[in-house]
C-alpha cells in the first residue's frame, strides 16, 4: 500500500465501506479526512478499522449504542412550551480524534487561561488592580450581571475560585484550535464524556484494541482530590448540591455523586448552624466541608440573593465567608463568563502572567462601544450576535441565516441595551463524519475540555465533542438538537 504524508494514496487504497461516499464540506477542516477518501495520517488506523463495516451493520451498532444509553438513563431535559421533555442525549459512534502533539498545546493553553482567570477573579474581588491600571474599563466589570459586589473582599478557602472550567474550543478552517467562550460557573456535560467512552467500548470494542487512546475514567477521582486538597481537614466530607430532578442536568448530578462517592443533596437536606454547613442524615447532622454547587449564584442563599429562592440554603454565604466550607465553583465567577469580558482575556493573561496567550480566540465586537456598535449594526448579515450572559444557544442571532425581520428586531435590541450584546464573525467550525439517515455526513463539531484545579490544574484528556446533527447547522448545543461524540486523545508513540 503506497502512502503519502497525509495518509492513504487514493490511487491504491479505495474506501469501500461506510466512508466510501463521504463528502467534505467546502472551506472547512475535517477531523478525520485531509481530502475525499484520504484520511489524515494519524487517523489511518481508525479509518482502517471502521471502513470495512457496511452501512447496514453500522446502523445496527448505532441502535445498540442508543439502547445502552436509554438503559443507563443518560438523559437531559429540554424545556419547551408544551412542557419539559427528558431525552436521550444523541450519541454518534464515529469518534473525534486529537493527536498527542495537538493536545500538548491545548493542555498548556487551557491551563494558562484558567490560571489567569483565577487571578483576575481574585483581583476584582479585592484590590481591582486591573481596573485601576486601565487594562479593562471599570464599567465592563461592575456592570456585569455576574459581578457580585456583596462578595467584595470575601475570599474562598484555599484561594482557588475556578475549581472546574469548561472552555469551549472550535477548530477553524486552517485547523487551529481557538477559544470560543469560557464557562467557569457551572460547566456541564462531563458525565456524557464518561458515558460516551463506555458506550463506544461496549459497542465497538475492537477499535480500541487497534488505537492507543488516553483514559478519561479518572475524572471523578481527580475532581474530588482537587477539592479535598483545598480543605485542611483530612477526612473532609463533600456533597453535590442539585436544584433537583427537574433540572436539565440532573442525570449528571447523580452520576457524579455516585462516581465521586459523595452525597447528592437538595437545599432542604442542608442547614447552617454557627456558620457551619450540615447535612441531615439518619444518624443526625453531619458537617459538610465541600459543596460542589450546581445551583446558580442568585438562587444559592435566600438571605443574600433572591429572597424567593427555594433552591438555596439560608446562611450558606455566611459559612462560605467564614472559611468553613469550600464552594465549587466559587461565588461570583459569572463575571469571568461574561462575553463582554472575553475580548480582554488575552490582556488578562499578559497582565497577570507576563506571557503571550498560547491559544487564540475569536475576534469580538462590543456593542457597548459606539464605533464597534455601528459596525455591528451595518454588518448584521455577516455576524453572529450573542447576549453577554447567554448559554445553550439561546438569545443568539446567526446573521447569514437570519431573515431581514430577525436582523431588524435584533438591531432594535442592540440599540436599546448595547451592554447586553457582542458580535463575532462567522467561524467555520470543523466537521467530523457523523451517521445521518443511514449514511455518513459531514457535521460541524466543537469541543469542551474540562480543567480541574485544586492546588494545581489537571486537564481531562479530550472532553465533550458536541455535534450539530442538523444539516448546515452551526449550533451544537443539546438544547438546540445537537448530539455528542467520544473524544480521543492519542497517546504519544
Amino acid at each position: 500500500m503506497a502512502m503519502t504524508r497525509q495518509g492513504f494514496d487514493i490511487s491504491t487504497e479505495q474506501l469501500a465501506g461506510i466512508f466510501a461516499d463521504y463528502q467534505l464540506l467546502a472551506h472547512t477542516y475535517d477531523e478525520l479526512f485531509a481530502a475525499p477518501g484520504v484520511p489524515h495520517e494519524e487517523m489511518r488506523t481508525l479509518i482502517q478499522a471502521l471502513d470495512p463495516i457496511n452501512p447496514e451493520q453500522f446502523e445496527s451498532y448505532q441502535q445498540i449504542a442508543d439502547h445502552i444509553l436509554r438503559k443507563n438513563g443518560t438523559t437531559f431535559t429540554v424545556y419547551t412550551e408544551q412542557g419539559n421533555l427528558d431525552k436521550i442525549f444523541p450519541f454518534d459512534l464515529i469518534p473525534r480524534v486529537i493527536t498527542a502533539t495537538e493536545w500538548q498545546k491545548i493542555e498548556k493553553g487551557l491551563t494558562q487561561r484558567v490560571t489567569a482567570l483565577n487571578e483576575f477573579l481574585s483581583d476584582i474581588y479585592n484590590e481591582q488592580r486591573i481596573i485601576e491600571q486601565g487594562i479593562i474599563p471599570r464599567e465592563h466589570v461592575l456592570a456585569s450581571t455576574g459581578y457580585l459586589e456583596v462578595l467584595r473582599h470575601v475570599n474562598p478557602l484555599g484561594k482557588t475560585r475556578i475549581h472546574v472550567a469548561g472552555i469551549d474550543l472550535i477548530r477553524d478552517a486552517k485547523g487551529r484550535f481557538i477559544v470560543l467562550e469560557d464557562n467557569v460557573r457551572v460547566p456541564s456535560g462531563v458525565s456524557y464524556v464518561l458515558e460516551n467512552r463506555l458506550t463506544l467500548k461496549n459497542t465497538l470494542p475492537r477499535i480500541f484494541q487497534q488505537n492507543r487512546i488516553r483514559s478519561v475514567e479518572e475524572y471523578p477521582t481527580k475532581f474530588r482530590e482537587a477539592l479535598r486538597s483545598l480543605h485542611p481537614r483530612q477526612d473532609s466530607s463533600a456533597v453535590i448540591l442539585t436544584p433537583g430532578p427537574y433540572n436539565s442536568a440532573y442525570f449528571e448530578h447523580g452520576f457524579l455523586a455516585r462516581r465521586m462517592g459523595c452525597y447528592l443533596a437538595q437545599s432542604n437536606d442542608l442547614c447552617v448552624e454557627q456558620d457551619k454547613v450540615f447535612i441531615k442524615t439518619t444518624r443526625g447532622l453531619k458537617q459538610v466541608d465541600i459543596i460542589y454547587s450546581r445551583v446558580n449564584d442568585e438562587w444559592l442563599d435566600p438571605t443574600v440573593f433572591r429572597k424567593d429562592s427555594l433552591l438555596g440554603v439560608a446562611g450558606l454565604v455566611r459559612a462560605y465567608a467564614a472559611g468553613n466550607v469550600v464552594l465549587a465553583n466559587a461565588l461570583g465567577n459569572g463575571v469571568a463568563d461574561d462575553k463582554a469580558i472575553y475580548p480582554f482575556v488575552p490582556a488578562i493573561i499578559r497582565y497577570y502572567l507576563g506571557e503571550e496567550p498560547i491559544l487564540d480566540q475569536v475576534e469580538t465586537y462590543l456593542a457597548s462601544d459606539l464605533k464597534q456598535r455601528e459596525y455591528i449594526l451595518k454588518n448584521l448579515d455577516q455576524l453572529v450576535v450573542k447576549t453577554v450572559d447567554g448559554a445553550g444557544g439561546y438569545g443568539m442571532l446567526f446573521g447569514p441565516q437570519a431573515s431581514e425581520k430577525e436582523r431588524a428586531d435584533f438591531a432594535d435590541k442592540i440599540k436599546q441595551n448595547p451592554r447586553t450584546y457582542i458580535a463575532q464573525p462567522v467561524v467555520e467550525l470543523s466537521t467530523c463524519p457523523t451517521w445521518s439517515e443511514k449514511e455518513m455526513k459531514a457535521r460541524r463539531v466543537d469541543l469542551r475540555p474540562y480543567i480541574v484545579t485544586g492546588k494545581d490544574s489537571w486537564v481531562l484528556p479530550g472532553g465533550l465533542s458536541r455535534v450539530a446533527l442538523v444539516e448546515g447547522s452551526y449550533v451544537v448545543n443539546s438544547s438546540q438538537g445537537g448530539g455528542s461524540k467520544d473524544t480521543w486523545v492519542l497517546m504519544k508513540e
